[in-house]
C-alpha cells in the first residue's frame, strides 16, 4: 500500500489504537472506528503483565513477538510519557512462579531462548517477599519482567494520535459489516452509514470473528471471560509479581493490587459473578494473607480474543484484498501488541518485517 491510503482500523482497543500510531507516524491517512469508548474491552480488563504467563508453553510464533515487545516496552512507555504526558506506568517488578509442576520444562525453556529465569531459594524469596503466604515449596524468578497500567496506556495512546493531523477516531460508530465492491474491500457499513477506505484493518479483539463471518469466512477467534479483583495496599506492600495456582498478582506503583483472573467460556456475557469473586478472593489470600483484612476495590469481568495456540492473525486476507487482521492475541493481547503492530505495518507498508510473518498468516 501507499502512504496516500486511507486506512480504516475496526476496534480501538490497545492493538487498534498502536496499529493507527504506527500507520499514522509513517503518514498514513487513518480513521479509526470503535463501537464504545475506546480502550473499555480487554485493553482495560485485563493485568498487564509484559509476559506471556507460562512462556515456555507457547510456541515459536507467540514467543519471537513475546521478546520483541518486552525489549521494546521501556522506550515505548518513555516515548508516551514525553510525547503526551501520561505515563503509562512500565513497572518493572520481575516475576515469580511458584510450585510448578513443569519447572524444568520452564527453565530448560529459559537456558534454550537465554531468558533470565531461575530457579530460587524459597528462603531468599520468603525474605524479600515477607507477605508471600506460607507453605510453598519451589520457585522460579525473572528479573526485568514488567507490567503496564493498563487503562493509563490507553489513555497515552490516545493522546498521542489526537495529536496527528492524519488520525481521526470515531467512537460510539458499530460497525455492521464490510463494503465489498468491484472485486476487494473498499470500507465498512456502519450505523451510521457507509465509511470508505482503500485498506480496512480489523482489531475487534473477540468482536473479530462475528464481523468476518458477514463475508462468509470463519475465523477461530471467540471470546474468553476474565475476572479480576483489586485492591489498595499500601506501595511498598508488594514488591513483585507472583504466580502460583493459575493465579497471579500484580503490583502497581500506587499500591493498587490486582488478582486474577478466571477462565470462562460464556459467549459474550461480562457480567462479574459471585462464585468467581469467591473464588478470586480465596487465591488472594492463599497468595497474599494480609488481603484477608481487605475488601477488594473493584471486581470486572473482560472478554478475551481467544485463539488456537494463542497465535494472533496478522496479514492481509487474500480472498478479499483490501483486508487486514490483527486480532486473535488471547491471553497476550498486551504483551504482543507493539511487536504485532510493528509487523502489520511493516506488511503493509512493503518494509523488511520484524519478524518472520508466516505463522500470523489469515487461513484465507
Amino acid at each position: 500500500m501507499s502512504t496516500a491510503d486511507h486506512t480504516l482500523i475496526i476496534g480501538a482497543g490497545v492493538i487498534g489504537l498502536m496499529t493507527a500510531l504506527n500507520l499514522a507516524s509513517a503518514g498514513v491517512q487513518v480513521t479509526l472506528l470503535d463501537r464504545q469508548h475506546a480502550g473499555r474491552e480487554a485493553s482495560w480488563a485485563g493485568g498487564g503483565i509484559v509476559s506471556p504467563l507460562y512462556p515456555w508453553r507457547y510456541s515459536p510464533a507467540v514467543t519471537a513477538l513475546a521478546h520483541w515487545s518486552q525489549e521494546f516496552y521501556p522506550q515505548l512507555g518513555d516515548h508516551l510519557f514525553t510525547r503526551t504526558g501520561v505515563d503509562p506506568e512500565v513497572h518493572v517488578t520481575g516475576l515469580y512462579w511458584l510450585d510448578l509442576e513443569d519447572e524444568a520444562q520452564a527453565l530448560a525453556w529459559a537456558r534454550q531462548q537465554a531468558r533470565p529465569l531461575n530457579k530460587v531459594n524459597m528462603t531468599d524469596v520468603y525474605r524479600k517477599v515477607p507477605v508471600l503466604g506460607a507453605g510453598f515449596a519451589s520457585g522460579i524468578y525473572m528479573g526485568g519482567v514488567a507490567n503496564v497500567r493498563n487503562p493509563r496506556l490507553v489513555k497515552a495512546l490516545r493522546a498521542a494520535l489526537a495529536a496527528l493531523p492524519n488520525v481521526t477516531l470515531k467512537e460510539h460508530c458499530s460497525v455492521l459489516g464490510f463494503v465489498h465492491k468491484q472485486g476487494r474491500i473498499q470500507g465498512v457499513s456502519t450505523d451510521a452509514g457507509e465509511v470508505l477506505a482503500d485498506q480496512v484493518v480489523l482489531t475487534a479483539g473477540a468482536w473479530s470473528g462475528e464481523l468476518l463471518a458477514t463475508l462468509g469466512l470463519a475465523l477461530p477467534v471467540e471470546p474468553v471471560k476474565g475476572q479480576m479483583i483489586l485492591f489498595k495496599c499500601a506501595e511498598d506492600f508488594l514488591p513483585a509479581m507472583v504466580l502460583a495456582r493459575t493465579r497471579y498478582a500484580i503490583p502497581r506503583r500506587d499500591g493498587h493490587v490486582l488478582v486474577g483472573s478466571t477462565l470462562e467460556h460464556a459467549g459474550f456475557d461480562k457480567t462479574p459473578t459471585e462464585p468467581a469473586m469467591a473464588s478470586l478472593r480465596a487465591s488472594a489470600e492463599a497468595l497474599l494473607p494480609a488481603l484477608r483484612d481487605a475488601e477488594p476495590v473493584a471486581h470486572w469481568a473482560g472478554l478475551r480474543p481467544g485463539s488456537p495456540e494463542g497465535i494472533p492473525f496478522i496479514g492481509s486476507v487474500s480472498s478479499y484484498p483490501g483486508l487486514w487482521l490483527n486480532c486473535g492475541h488471547y491471553r497476550n493481547g498486551l504483551v504482543l501488541a507493539p511487536a504485532s503492530c510493528q509487523l502489520l505495518a511493516d506488511l503493509m507498508l512493503e518494509r523488511a518485517p520484524i519478524v518472520d510473518p508466516a505463522p500470523y498468516a489469515p487461513p484465507f
